[in-house]
């Protein structure tokens, strides 16, 4: 059996918001959108009467998409969770270099959850990394990979 991650899915209190900071700052591109009522959507999320805005979105062709969904009803809660609480999930997205990608987000409306932190040990010493929520509270991970080691001489 092969596998792959075809879309990582996150519910949104307003689609075009959350365009802006996931297509708009990060750069994805959208590869799908539509409107679904009740239908098979409705059976897989158990959701009677469900209305959804929805978008697909990607960072390079065919690879691993993002999928917004927008409940216009029913209208859902909103939950916020820390990084050690269960269920938490976040996004990893690497990029060359995270200060510039950051102030992007940041303008469209992400919060830091602190500074840019350099890794101090283990298989990724050297690399940038730092966790930023889009205006939802979904967390993304930028990741800059460590400097290629010297040669040695």
């Amino acid at each position: 059996m092969t596998a792959i991650v075809h879309h990582v899915g996150f519910t949104v209190s307003d689609l075009e918001r959350a365009l802006g900071f996931w297509e708009g700052a990060l750069g994805m591109r959208q590869v799908m959108r539509q409107e679904r009522r009740g239908g098979y959507l409705e059976a897989i999320v158990k959701e009677p009467g469900c209305y959804v805005l929805q978008c697909q979105l990607e960072l390079t062709e065919g690879g691993t998409r993002v999928e917004l969904f927008e409940y216009v009803e029913p209208e859902g809660a909103t939950v916020r969770t820390r990084p050690r609480d269960v269920g938490f999930a976040h996004v990893a997205v690497r990029c060359d270099d995270v200060e510039p990608l950051l102030e992007r987000l940041v303008a469209a409306g992400g919060t830091p959850f602190g500074e840019i932190v350099e890794v101090d040990g283990g298989a990724n010493k050297g690399a940038k990394a730092i966790y930023v929520r889009d205006p939802d509270g979904h967390v993304l991970e930028l990741f800059s990979p460590p400097p290629p080691a010297e040669a040695v001489r």
